[in-house]
């Protein structure tokens, strides 16, 4: 009787075996359905053998999905994330099971109804020319490029130009990107530079048969082109030989739940195991591809000037807020500059990162504020219709008439959000039109689209939105941003907040003025002389790069170190601390220093409670990566133990916030 070994989705680190069916011819990366405890799962064939060291009565298989095998190299990918991630395998191979396979109803949202004109694409530059051919160049051998170019430099150009060599070789190309809502634009830039080649689009908002079609396209290398979000970096594509990653910057590469995997770190692996050049593109690369780029792992390559030859670095002002006569939260240079673009028929841009009416709801009298009853964070005020909504775990409750604790009727919204900021604009210019966008209203499927599409046909004059448009938007007769709020992340308690700073404001800064119109930013602001807006002004994003990498080495913070982060979640603080404080001892007690791995004591998660949950976590810390992850799955194996039912628990290898 022949076994299978197979991997299934729960999170228990190890395979499960079932015998194979006379007749059945399986073997390794086969994708199957079988029982367990009583429900169909779906996994993945690891290994076949003749003997099970269960004991109990083995099931079958029930039947073999109609998929082609996984391929070794996908296998060896999921492989990679499960041990590098400290995740359970069965969770981790099943990132390489086709879309259909397994039964969930995907989310829609974005491409429908797009019908964006793509522009013709220009000659390329000297430095555009210049990185494309070195990427070219590097074909057949492993070479990872970071491509750091300003906003409007181009980047994308270099991209298409690599890809139609690699196409016209016969070969496949994955890009990489951080949004679904910047996937239709690509794709129509895709098919206007490569016509003759078969592009397809992986994210989880197609429709299922659409991804799954998708999928086999690439997997049977009838597509040339993949354009994906983070989970396609497991597509299996044969004739692979270029990897592009695009704003490889972006925190929306790192996966937040399961496998805690970051696709730019697997899709160096990818590359380097295939043999294939990979490019890594951003105006404002991440300190981690940073250093190793200054250190001579990557190579550079840099576009220094915008790819359009009338378009002019936009001119940066700052604009203070407190003792200003400001209304409506905007300052009068940027209300003045607002009408000057109306006067002109160009459109503009208001920047600010808070969606809803206000951040916070407050009484004038006493000390009460809106907060959540299930999350250590405030309750946002919204209006059509009038609520408090939490941002966190989507607790809703009616705007009060009074105030709960005094019964005051004095009851404050404080600070903007998008909704307030677009209310003051139909007060301030009841002839602008006006548009929102945000999570809030683009929400529907196709909402994006529509509303991008009337953006490109000047049928919008002031646009209010969050990093939704922040970034891979091109829109030529936007000439002024305004940008509110930003001073905010400088209290931010996160030691990346200032990186996150300056590339949001360069990227927001970005989409002024990108063809034959100037362009004007105006950053309210009490701190113009802080380090992140003197990056901003001089647009250095180099400089202050160094001075970040200067700040970690002396702090031992990542990249200078890496870290893993052990995260709890109860309903009980007190189950919570117990967990969290014997891991601590139970850590020490597997590593006595000598190894250079170092746990910290247990503290509160920065939200401390979420949805219900008490929240803490303990910070482990190693100069190389080696001991640490020789360390991990020592100390996992003694945690599941004393872990309980009441706790959930995860280790998150790389975590981009703590």
């Amino acid at each position: 009787m022949a076994i299978a070994r197979i991997a299934l989705p729960v999170a228990v680190p190890h395979t499960f075996d079932y015998w194979i069916p006379d007749g059945l011819d399986v073997g390794r990366g086969a994708v199957v359905r079988v029982r367990l405890a009583n429900r169909s799962s779906v996994g993945v064939i690891l290994a076949v053998d003749s003997t099970s060291e269960v004991s109990e009565r083995l099931q079958p298989i029930d039947e073999v999905v109609d998929v082609a095998p996984i391929a070794e190299e996908i296998l060896d990918l999921a492989a990679f994330a499960a041990r590098y991630y400290q995740a359970a395998p069965g969770i981790a191979f099943e990132l390489a099971v086709p879309p259909s396979a397994k039964a969930r109803s995907p989310r829609r949202v974005g491409a429908a109804g797009a019908r964006s004109i793509a522009r013709a694409a220009n000659a390329l530059n000297p430095a555009q020319d210049a990185a494309a051919r070195e990427i070219d160049d590097a074909r057949r051998s492993f070479a990872a490029y970071m491509l750091h170019g300003v906003t409007g430099s181009g980047k994308t150009e270099v991209y298409l130009a690599a890809a139609k060599e690699v196409v016209a070789r016969g070969g496949q190309v994955l890009i990489l990107m951080p949004e679904i809502n910047l996937t239709p634009q690509f794709e129509l830039r895709v098919r206007a530079a490569l016509p003759d080649a078969r592009a397809v689009m992986l994210h989880s908002g197609l429709a299922a048969g659409t991804r799954r079609a998708n999928w086999d396209a690439a997997a049977s290398g009838v597509a040339q082109i993949v354009l994906g979000t983070r989970l396609a970096v497991f597509t299996p594509m044969p004739a692979l030989a270029l990897i592009v990653v695009d704003e490889e910057h972006d925190d929306s590469f790192k996966q937040q739940e399961g496998v805690r995997y970051h696709a730019r770190d697997i899709a160096i692996l990818r590359a380097r195991k295939r043999g294939i050049p990979i490019v890594m593109g951003s105006a404002t690369p991440s300190l981690e591809t940073w250093a190793r780029a200054r250190d001579g792992r990557y190579r550079t390559l840099r576009l220094p000037a915008r790819a359009d030859p009338r378009a002019a670095p936009p001119a940066i002002a700052f604009v203070p807020v407190r003792g200003s006569r400001a209304q409506d939260g905007l300052s009068t240079p940027l209300r003045d500059a607002l009408a000057q673009r109306l006067d002109r028929r160009e459109q503009s841009l208001l920047f600010i990162n808070r969606r809803g009416y206000a951040p916070s709801l407050k009484c004038a009298s006493c000390t009460w504020e809106s907060e959540c009853p299930r999350c250590s964070a405030r309750l946002v005020v919204h209006h059509g219709p009038d609520r408090l909504r939490c941002h966190h775990c989507a607790h809703v409750e009616r705007l009060p008439r009074a105030c709960p604790q005094c019964g005051n009727v004095d009851l404050t919204p404080l600070g903007f959000g998008t909704q307030r900021l677009e209310q003051a604009m139909h007060a301030a210019f009841p002839q602008a039109r006006v548009a929102r966008i945000d999570r809030d209203t683009t929400a529907r499927r196709g909402a994006f689209a529509k509303l991008r599409q009337q953006i490109e046909d000047l049928e919008v004059d002031i646009l209010v939105g969050t990093q939704m448009l922040a970034k891979g938007h091109d829109f030529p007769r936007l000439t002024l941003v305004g940008v509110l709020g930003a001073d905010n992340a400088l209290y931010s308690a996160d030691f990346r907040a200032t990186e996150r700073l300056v590339a949001l404001l360069m990227q927001v800064a970005g989409r002024a003025g990108r063809a034959d119109l100037p362009g004007q930013v105006i950053v309210q602001t009490d701190f113009p002389d802080h380090p992140v807006y003197r990056a901003l002004a001089t647009q250095d994003y180099g400089s202050f790069a160094e001075e970040l990498l200067a700040e970690r080495e002396a702090a031992q913070l990542p990249p200078a170190t890496r870290v893993a982060l052990l995260a709890a979640e109860a309903h009980s603080r007190e189950d919570v601390d117990r967990f969290l404080a014997a891991a601590v001892e139970r850590g020490r007690a597997l590593s006595d220093g000598a190894d250079g791995v170092e746990i910290f004591p247990p503290v509160p998660a920065a939200m401390a409670r979420r949805a219900g949950f008490e929240r803490g976590q303990v910070l482990v810390q190693s100069p190389q990566h080696a001991p640490l992850q020789a360390f991990l799955p020592r100390w996992r194996e003694v945690l599941a133990p004393i872990a309980g039912t009441r706790l959930r628990w995860s280790i998150d290898v790389d975590p981009v916030a703590f």
